[in-house]
């Protein structure tokens, strides 16, 4: 018997159809930017050309997506074990953090039509950090779709094939490894173009390390975040031993995250401008309050073995690095050229953003319903 098993009931429940209703509001209202434009369903101007469809289901969604990632680090780098029961819902979580990111950017493209052109050698500039993300998002969301494929084979009982993928698996494990090393910092590398549109208590040299460590710490705040929920959602025992251990190895990179930013802060002599009494200022002190708090709460060993204490820090942790980067793209960058230019996002992006958010609900449900994904949990 497979360690894995379907939970099993029903997919159409109350929370489905409120799922589903919201993703069909954002289906009907994509349906009219693919016809008539982005300029009739966003405030996106020349100013502002990403708006939260970019930052939430992309820089954040991606950072989220890392739980794959950050998990697989553990198990097959660290060569620690214990969290294999983790591995497939976090591959999961990364599945869909990642194919839905690739589904906005599909929708912020203004000519989506040129997509195509992307891969196309003839069109590539070698030095885009952008082309270096697209091709990595690309790649890596090919690379977690076969390395959760064990789920669909084990659920339709093609165990040849399974058994020939496990032969070869160890290389999609690999390279599942390095290429989010190189987008997520990559990431980073993109605010670092803007320059000193982006305020200084952002800016640095140090982005792309920043990134790709509060990528990797949201992956690790992610595992725990999801578990508690579909434990409790689902009515399956918690697994708090194992998530008290995670959680220990998130305050550990939380740890070494904020020295780092800390430490480059007070280096640039930027740390000033947190006392400016500015939006920004504000912003600052909210974000670094999100991830102090965790190390809070984490540092006496009796608190991470309470589910309690886990789920609020990892929640804190997850709003926290979506902050530090709706901060460096939308709040924190402040655009130059060409006049005085504002933004804040409109209804119609805000509910676009919800429906897709609202999808990757929807397909947690069906999966972890009907697939082999969770962890099998003995019956008292």
């Amino acid at each position: 018997m497979s360690a894995h098993q379907p939970v099993g009931g029903k997919i159409i429940t109350r929370p489905f159809m409120v799922l589903s209703v919201l993703f069909m509001i954002a289906a009907a209202i994509l349906l009219a930017r693919f016809v008539l434009g982005l300029g009739p369903v966003t405030n996106l101007n020349d100013g502002y050309p990403w708006g939260i469809w970019i930052v939430i289901d992309v820089m954040i969604g991606t950072a989220f997506g890392c739980a794959g990632y950050s998990v697989a680090l553990l198990v097959y780098l660290l060569n620690k074990g214990e969290y294999h029961p983790l591995v497939r819902p976090a591959m999961m979580a990364g599945l869909f953090g990642y194919g839905l990111a690739g589904m906005a950017v599909m929708i912020d493209l203004g000519r989506y039509w040129n997509f195509w052109t992307l891969l196309w050698p003839g069109y590539m500039q070698f030095n885009s950090v952008m082309l270096e993300v697209a091709l990595c998002v690309m790649a890596y969301i090919v690379v977690l779709a076969i390395e959760f494929s064990p789920a669909f084979l084990e659920k339709f009982g093609l165990k040849d094939i399974h058994k020939k993928l496990n032969k070869v698996l160890f290389f999609f494990i690999a390279v599942g490894i390095l290429l989010p090393t190189m987008h997520q910092s990559s990431l980073g590398t993109l605010a670092v173009v803007a320059g000193h549109q982006i305020s200084a208590l952002w800016q640095t040299q140090l982005l792309p390390p920043l990134f790709l460590i509060s990528a990797v710490l949201m992956g690790y705040a992610l595992v725990p975040f999801e578990s508690i929920l579909a434990s409790m959602g689902l009515k399956r025992p918690m697994e708090t031993p194992l998530l008290a251990k995670i959680s220990y190895v998130a305050l550990i990179v939380t740890l070494i995250y904020l020295a780092i930013r800390v430490g480059d802060l007070l280096w640039r002599g930027a740390l000033g401008l947190a006392f400016t009494g500015s939006l920004d200022a504000l912003m600052f002190w909210i974000e670094m309050a999100l991830f102090i708090v965790p190390v809070v709460l984490l540092m006496k060993p009796a608190n991470r073995i309470k589910a309690r204490t886990i789920f609020i820090s990892a929640a804190s942790l997850l709003v926290a690095g979506s902050l530090y980067r709706l901060n460096i793209y939308i709040i924190g960058y402040h655009p130059t050229a060409g006049g005085s230019w504002s933004y804040f996002p409109s209804v119609t992006e805000m509910l676009v953003t919800l429906g897709i958010f609202s999808l990757e609900v929807i397909l947690y449900l069906i999966f972890v319903k009907r697939l082999p994904v969770l962890h099998h949990a003995p019956t008292a």
